[in-house]
C-alpha cells in the first residue's frame, strides 16, 4: 500500500485532518465539519439568547448565588441531567451574565465532551484568558510537557479569581485530571461543570467544594410557553390559534416536557402551514420524525450519545426498556431479575447476581439514562422508566441490532432476520402463528384482553430455547402439561393472571431462577418444585381486594409439600402456610441459607421453637413476615442469636409481650405490628431503634390508651402508620420526637378525638393521611372552622377519606391542606 494511494483516496472520500494543537484522537463528530456543516449538535447550545429560554429562572439564580456569594474557598457547582435538558444553556447564560462576567478577573469556557485531551482543555483555556487582554499568550506552550503546562496555568490562576465552565465532562475521574491545575487560592474561583453523569458530580467532592443543581424537567405550564414560543415565534404573535390548541398540547405531552425536543419539534412546526392535517401528521408519525427529519436530527444525536458513551455491558441493560410499552413504570426488581435470566449480569466473587444488576440500575440512573418514578422509605429505587423520547431512540437501536421486535397494535407482525425477544401489545396467538422464527429467548405480552391459552401451547411445543417468558396481568387462566419442555426458562412471571395451578412438568424447569405466582389463582405448589435447585425467587401470594383490609384475611399464600430444604438458592419465599407442613417443614427451612425475604402465614403456636431454630440459621436474611393462624393465637419468638442483617420485621400474632430482642435489631429499618394486643407502650421499647424508618401499628397491636412519643425517640423514623387502635384516646408527641416523620397515617381510631399538639413542631411532615377517623377529630382540623388546625396548617398535604365499601380502595376523599396551599 503506497502512501501516494492513502493521499489520493483521503482527497477522494473527503477525509479531514485536524491541525488544533494540543488536542488528540478528537471525536470526529465534535469538532470537524462535513461539507460545511457542524457536525456536533450540542454546539447550539453555547450560543443561545436569554431570550429564547423558559423556565430557567429559579435555576439561573440558584447557580449564579452560588457562584457570586459563599466560600472563599475554591468551589465546583454541577449541573446534571439527562441529555437535552438545557444545561448548557442554562451553565453559559450564567457564565455569560454581567454580574458573573464583571466579579471574576479571568473566565474560560471548554467544551469536554467524550473525547478530549487535558493538554488540549489546558492550552485552550489559556488561549481564552489571554485573548482580548494585552498580554501576550506564553511561547512554546503547545511544546511544553505536561508538568511544565500545568506550573504555567497554575501560575497563572494563583492570584486571580477565575470562572471556569467545563461543559459536556463524561470521565467520571475528570476531577483528578484537573485538579493541580486549579490553584485552591481561596479568592472565591469557581468551576462549573455541565454532565449528563452524577458520577462525575459527585466525584469532585473528593477535593472540592461541590454544589450539585440537578436540572429538572419543565414544569407543564413552562413546556406550553417554551413550544408557542418555537412553532409560532414569527407570527400569530407567538399564541397558539384556539384551532390548534388540542393537537399542540398534545404534541407538547408527546415531548414529556423536556426542553430540546420542545424546541426541536416547535422549530420543525413553525415551518408548516398551521392547519389542523399538518399538525396531525407531525402527531401522528413523530416516532418515524425522528428517524427521518432534518429539524429532529440534532435530537436523536445529543440522545443517542448517552448509549454511544455507556460500557458494552450496560447497553443491552438500556435497550431492554424499548420492550416496555410507551409510558410503563418498570418495577425495578421485576428488571433486574430478567436481565440475570438474560445473562446480562457478570458474576462476581461474594456479591450475588441481584446485587450486580442493582449496581447497573444505579449507574444507569446516575448517568440520567433512567428516571426514578418511585421511592420507598428508605431511599431505595421502586419503580423506573425512560424518557418516551430516549424510548424512541431505544426502539431505533433495538430495530438496528435486531435485539427485539416489538410488535403493536396495527403494527407489522411477521418477524425480520434473527431477532431473538418478541414484545406483544396485541393478540399474541396471531402473532405467533405468523412467525417463521420461532427461536425466541425472551417474551413479553402486555395485551389483557384475548385468550392467550393457544399462545402458550405453541410456546411450550416450539420454542424450547426460551429464557424469559413474562406474560403478567393477562387475562391467562391456564398453563399447559407441557411446560416442562421449556428447559432453558429461567424466568416466568405469571403475575396478576388469572392461573389456578402449575402442572407437574415444572419440576423438569432445571434452569428456572425466578417464579412469580403473585397475585395468582394459585394455591398449591407441586412438590416437583423441589426439584428446581437453582431457583431463587418464589414468589407467590393472593390478596383480596374484594373486603376491607383485615390483618388475617386480606392476604393468603401457599401450601408447598417436603423436600423444600432442596431448594439451597433460594432467596425470596413468601407466603407459606406452614400449617399444612407443621414443625417438619419449618425444620427443613434451616437449609435455605441464602434466604433473604421469608414470610409464613398460618402459624401456630407450636411452631414458634422451630421458627426461631431455623430463622437462626438464616445470617443473610433481610426480610421477616410472620403471620398467625388465628386471631388469639400467641406466638412466642425466642431467637438464641439475631439474624446480623434483618432489616424489616412484619409481626402478625398475639404477643404477651413485646420481645426483648427485637430492641437489640440495631439493623431494623421497619418493624410492622399486628393484633398484639400489649399491655405496655411499645414507644418505651422502640425509641431508641438508631435506623428505625418506617414504623406501623395496626389492628389493635397496643391495648393500651395513651401512646407516648418522648423527647429524643424515633431520630430517624421517616413514616408512622396507627390503624384500628380501638382503645387509644390520646397520643402524646413531645418536642424533639419525630423530627425525621415526613409521613403521618391515622386509620380508624375511634377514641381519639384531638390531633396531637405535638405535630406542629415537626417541620419535615409532608402529609398527613386520615382514614376512617372520627368526625369530631376531623372537623377539628378543618381550615374554617376548626380550632386546631393551626395544628397542622404548615403540613403540605392533609386528605381525609372515608371508606364507603364494599371493595378495598372504595373511599370518598376529601382534601383539608393541599400543596398549593402550603405555608
Amino acid at each position: 500500500m503506497s502512501i501516494r494511494g492513502i493521499k489520493e483516496r483521503s482527497e477522494r472520500y473527503n477525509f479531514q485532518i485536524s491541525h488544533e494543537p494540543g488536542f488528540s484522537n478528537r471525536s470526529s463528530s465534535t469538532r470537524e465539519t462535513e461539507n460545511g456543516r457542524w457536525r456536533d449538535p450540542r454546539l447550539s447550545s453555547l450560543f443561545i439568547e436569554e431570550t429564547e429560554t423558559v423556565g430557567i429562572e429559579g435555576p439561573k439564580e440558584d447557580l449564579s448565588g452560588w457562584l457570586l456569594d459563599g466560600s472563599a474557598e475554591r468551589t465546583t457547582i454541577s449541573v446534571v441531567g439527562m441529555g437535552g435538558l438545557g444545561k448548557t444553556t442554562l451553565a453559559k447564560l450564567v457564565f455569560d451574565s454581567q454580574k458573573v462576567s464583571a466579579h471574576f478577573d479571568c473566565r474560560a469556557c471548554v467544551t469536554v465532551s467524550q473525547s478530549y485531551t487535558v493538554r488540549g482543555l489546558l492550552i485552550n483555556m489559556m488561549d481564552q484568558f489571554f485573548r482580548g487582554t494585552d498580554d501576550p499568550l506564553p511561547q512554546m506552550l503547545h511544546k511544553m510537557d505536561d508538568k511544565s503546562l500545568i506550573i504555567e496555568v497554575r501560575q497563572y490562576l494563583q492570584h486571580k479569581r477565575f470562572l471556569i465552565l467545563f461543559d459536556d465532562v463524561w470521565q467520571e475521574d475528570f476531577s483528578d485530571q484537573i485538579e493541580f491545575s486549579m490553584p485552591n487560592n481561596n479568592k472565591g474561583s469557581r468551576i462549573i461543570v455541565t454532565t449528563r453523569m452524577m458520577h462525575v458530580a459527585e466525584f469532585f467532592k473528593k477535593s472540592f467544594l461541590v454544589h450539585v443543581h440537578k436540572l429538572q424537567l419543565l414544569p407543564p405550564n413552562k413546556a406550553w410557553e417554551l413550544f408557542c414560543k418555537k412553532a409560532f415565534r414569527f407570527e400569530l404573535g407567538g399564541h397558539c390559534p384556539p384551532d390548534l390548541e388540542a393537537e399542540s398540547k398534545e404534541i407538547v405531552q408527546k415531548c414529556k416536557q423536556l426542553p430540546l425536543a420542545i424546541v426541536a419539534i416547535g422549530g420543525l412546526l413553525s415551518t408548516k402551514s398551521k392547519t389542523m392535517i399538518e399538525w396531525q401528521k407531525v402527531s401522528q408519525n413523530l416516532s418515524l420524525e425522528l428517524g427521518r427529519n432534518a429539524h429532529l436530527t440534532s435530537l436523536t444525536k445529543i440522545l443517542s450519545l448517552s448509549y454511544d458513551g455507556l460500557p458494552y455491558y450496560l447497553k443491552p441493560c438500556i435497550l431492554y426498556f424499548g420492550l416496555y410499552p410507551e409510558d410503563c413504570v418498570i418495577n425495578h426488581r421485576r428488571l433486574t431479575r430478567q436481565w440475570i435470566a438474560e445473562g446480562f449480569v457478570k458474576l462476581e466473587e461474594r456479591r450475588t447476581p441481584e446485587q450486580v444488576a442493582e449496581e447497573y440500575l444505579s449507574e444507569l440512573i446516575q448517568r440520567s439514562l433512567v428516571q426514578v418514578s418511585n421511592v420507598g422509605f428508605e431511599g431505595k429505587v421502586q419503580t423506573c422508566q425512560v424518557h418516551d423520547l430516549l424510548r424512541e431512540v431505544m426502539i431505533r437501536k433495538i430495530m438496528d441490532l435486531s435485539f427485539c421486535h416489538c410488535v403493536r397494535e396495527g403494527s407489522e407482525s411477521i418477524m425480520v432476520g434473527k431477532t431473538r425477544r418478541l414484545s406483544i401489545a396485541t393478540n399474541p396467538y396471531n402473532v405467533l402463528k405468523r412467525a417463521k422464527n420461532s427461536q425466541f429467548r425472551d417474551i413479553h405480552v402486555f395485551e389483557k384482553d384475548g385468550s392467550l391459552e393457544h399462545f402458550i401451547c405453541m410456546l411450550c411445543s416450539r420454542s424450547r430455547i426460551l429464557k424469559v417468558l413474562d406474560i403478567q396481568g393477562t387475562s391467562l387462566n391456564h398453563i399447559p402439561k407441557n411446560l416442562g419442555n421449556l428447559f432453558h426458562l429461567r424466568y416466568i412471571n405469571l403475575r396478576n393472571t388469572k392461573v389456578k395451578t402449575l402442572p407437574k412438568s415444572v419440576g423438569e424447569l432445571q434452569n428456572l431462577e425466578t417464579l412469580d405466582l403473585r397475585e395468582t389463582l394459585v394455591h398449591e405448589i407441586p412438590s416437583e418444585i423441589n426439584k428446581l435447585r437453582k431457583l431463587r425467587h418464589l414468589l407467590a401470594f393472593h390478596r383480596n381486594y374484594e373486603e376491607r383490609y383485615s390483618a388475617l384475611g386480606c392476604t393468603t399464600g401457599v401450601l408447598v409439600e417436603k423436600g423444600i430444604k432442596n431448594l439451597t438458592s433460594l432467596q425470596n419465599i413468601y407466603y407459606v402456610e406452614v400449617d399444612h407442613g407443621g414443625v417438619d417443614l419449618i425444620e427443613e427451612m434451616k437449609m435455605l441459607k441464602q434466604l433473604r425475604k421469608l414470610g409464613l402465614k398460618h402459624v401456630r403456636r407450636e411452631h414458634g421453637n422451630a421458627i426461631s431454630a431455623a430463622v437462626v440459621e438464616m445470617q443473610h436474611l433481610e426480610s421477616l413476615n410472620i403471620t398467625a393462624m388465628v386471631e388469639d393465637e400467641i406466638i412466642d419468638l425466642n431467637f438464641v442469636s439475631i439474624p446480623p442483617k434483618l432489616q424489616r420485621l412484619h409481626l402478625q400474632a398475639r404477643l404477651e409481650k413485646l420481645p426483648d430482642w427485637i430492641p437489640k435489631f440495631e439493623s431494623l429499618v421497619q418493624i410492622m405490628l399486628a393484633l398484639s394486643k400489649l399491655k405496655d407502650d411499645p414507644m418505651q421499647s422502640l425509641k431508641n431503634l438508631p435506623n428505625l424508618l418506617k414504623l406501623s401499628l395496626w389492628q389493635n397491636a397496643y391495648d393500651g390508651e395513651i401512646l407516648h412519643f418522648e423527647n429524643g425517640g424515633f431520630q430517624k423514623l421517616k413514616e408512622l402508620i396507627l390503624s384500628h387502635l380501638n382503645g387509644v384516646n390520646s397520643i402524646l408527641i413531645e418536642k424533639g420526637a419525630l423530627l425525621s416523620l415526613e409521613k403521618l397515617k391515622m386509620e380508624k381510631i375511634p377514641q381519639l378525638k384531638e390531633v396531637p399538639s405535638g405535630i406542629k413542631p415537626m417541620d419535615k411532615l409532608k402529609v398527613i393521611d386520615l382514614v376512617d377517623m372520627p368526625d369530631e377529630f376531623v372537623k377539628s382540623i378543618d381550615p374554617d372552622k376548626g380550632h386546631n388546625h393551626w395544628i397542622i396548617k404548615h403540613v403540605p398535604i392533609v386528605f381525609s377519606r372515608q371508606w364507603l365499601g364494599p371493595k378495598f380502595y372504595d373511599y370518598e376523599i376529601h382534601t383539608i391542606n393541599s400543596s398549593s396551599k402550603e405555608s
